[in-house]
């Protein structure tokens, strides 16, 4: 299926138009996000995410309904395993929480963005290597041999490169100021502790896209499908990040089951030429993977504390 153009422009204005709501209508003012608040927009948004599934099924059939399923499956797992790097950022910079969800927002228009560059070049690169497949297999086993073996990506902010540049330009301020990025003191500029975090959020979610795109690739090559799966997934992230980022570390197979789902799917992209497996069967594999992940986590407990995750520093 190639989406025509009136689907891509709708799709593009609908996610242009939530953005635009979000950041100058309804959460235009610094301010806490509530537990409840926080459940009603992800209830909303999973609805949204279900709403597009059926509506995909009723204009092209089965098939493209059941590729997006999988891949939104696949970004929604991965962005929990985001949601736990984020909430350590933020305590790293030490970001309130009434300006979380700016930086989340402004974080999420450049993953946008950023994903979208990621999938056009990889469907490219697929269309003209076909070797690429088993490229992107090989880096799926890689990532989930690492993620099987050491658990959660480690961030390390004052080795990020980016922010280490930035810093040569002008200082980062102690507190933050109100939700600005940036301030002008004494004749000079600062960058504020808003700032900074972004930047760092930004350039780890290019490992995160390293990761979560060739996965999707492994569901459906198809742009509109994958870019409609990773934009109502991270439309989405705000909200279940301020539902789950306080219980994150009570899902702690989840790392186990996010290592088993990037192994199946690398597994499935280096099968392409010898078998082409169901995208039912697929789908059925994420369901299964992730409900034992979390029933497991449920039965375990969450994990002991530690101090290196309360690390505060500038």
């Amino acid at each position: 299926m190639e989406a025509p153009a009136w689907a891509w422009i709708a799709l593009i204005a609908f996610v242009v138009v939530v953005l635009l709501l979000d950041l100058f209508v309804i959460h235009r003012h610094a301010q806490v996000i509530s537990i409840k608040e926080a459940a009603g927009w992800s209830v909303l948004w999973v609805c949204m995410g279900l709403t597009f599934c059926f509506l995909l099924f009723l204009w092209q059939g089965a098939e493209p309904a059941e590729e997006y399923l999988a891949g939104y499956l696949i970004e929604k797992s991965l962005s929990v395993d985001n949601i736990f790097v984020f909430a350590l950022i933020f305590n790293y910079f030490g970001i309130p929480d009434r300006y979380q969800h700016r930086v989340l927002m402004w974080g999420i228009i450049g993953a946008l963005a950023m994903r979208a560059v990621f999938i056009v070049v990889g469907v490219s690169l697929l269309d003209a290597f076909h070797v690429t497949v088993y490229v992107f297999g090989a880096l799926l086993l890689f990532t989930a041999y690492k993620v099987l073996r050491h658990g959660g990506a480690q961030v390390r902010p004052d080795r990020n490169i980016v922010l280490r540049a930035l810093r040569r330009i002008a200082p980062v301020t102690e507190e933050p100021h109100g939700q600005r990025l940036i301030v002008r003191r004494d004749g000079g500029w600062e960058l504020t502790p808003l700032l900074a975090a972004l930047v760092v959020i930004e350039t780890t979610d290019v490992v995160f896209a390293v990761d979560s795109i060739p996965a999707i690739f492994a569901v459906t090559q198809n742009t509109f499908i994958v870019f409609a799966a990773n934009a109502f997934s991270l439309l989405g992230m705000r909200a279940a990040y301020f539902l789950i980022s306080g219980a994150a570390r009570r899902f702690r197979h989840l790392q186990t089951g996010l290592g088993v789902i990037l192994c199946g799917v690398g597994v499935k992209l280096l099968l392409t030429d010898v078998y082409k497996v169901p995208v039912w069967a697929s789908l059925a594999f994420i369901f299964l993977v992730l409900a034992v992940s979390f029933l497991l986590s449920l039965r375990a407990g969450p994990p002991a504390s530690t101090d290196g995750e309360r690390h505060r520093s500038r």
